[in-house]
């Protein structure tokens, strides 16, 4: 798949390395083109799988199957928006947690999610899928945890595009979970609300652990 990464920062990174692992085709897009320039240089130094990589500008957007909004809340609901027509008929995955600094709530209103706000910005043809959400950019680079391969959940209205993302997130050597249509976009935010608070409390996990669904 043709993947366009929006953001150049950790989660970028990330997600990146398991696109590449996955042999996809990964262009890097960010307002600092310097930015997208070392993180593909270092990751080209160090990829493992067949994945290919280039740092472009905004119109890698119009060539890619798949485009990550590897950005904070705020400002993927702005690039939803600005892109506009551009992201017709695309698939959109939001990664964001829309929460506030003291990791001690949302900040989207009760009853809907940063995913589906973003939906309503990008448009009725934007196919927008929550995905990578629940994971920190340190396990992702790993893609694991103490040997156990990280959960994806995966929350979308479009079932072709969950699957699609499925497949990426299976290529990356990860587990997707579908939990179904877009609004338990809402569920999966308050879930990485308490798992990133967490991470900071006294003996916390030092962003390194991960949510795992195990079942028999």
């Amino acid at each position: 798949m043709k993947i366009t990464i929006i953001g150049a920062g950790n989660m970028a990174r990330g997600i990146a390395t398991r696109a590449l692992a996955g042999g996809h085709t990964i262009t890097v897009t960010t307002k600092d083109p310097g930015k997208a320039v070392r993180l593909v240089d270092e990751l080209r130094g160090r990829a493992t799988g067949e994945g290919r990589m280039a740092a472009a500008d905004a119109s890698a957007v119009d060539t890619a199957d798949i485009v990550v909004l590897a950005v904070p809340f705020d400002a993927a609901k702005q690039l939803a928006s600005a892109y506009g027509d551009r992201l017709s008929d695309k698939l959109v995955i939001d990664i964001s947690n829309p929460v506030d600094a003291s990791l001690d709530a949302l900040v989207v209103t009760p009853g809907t999610s940063a995913a589906e706000e973003i939906a309503e910005a990008a448009g009725p043809d934007v196919r927008v899928v929550k995905a990578f959400n629940t994971t920190f950019a340190t396990t992702l680079i790993a893609g694991e945890v103490n040997g156990t391969p990280l959960d994806v959940f995966i929350a979308g209205d479009d079932e072709a595009a969950r699957k699609q993302v499925a497949d990426l997130v299976t290529s990356g050597g990860l587990n997707p979970v579908d939990v179904g249509a877009l609004r338990h976009a809402r569920q999966l935010e308050g879930f990485q609300l308490l798992h990133m608070a967490l991470q900071i409390r006294e003996a916390g996990h030092g962003w390194a652990s991960s949510i795992k669904i195990v079942a028999p």
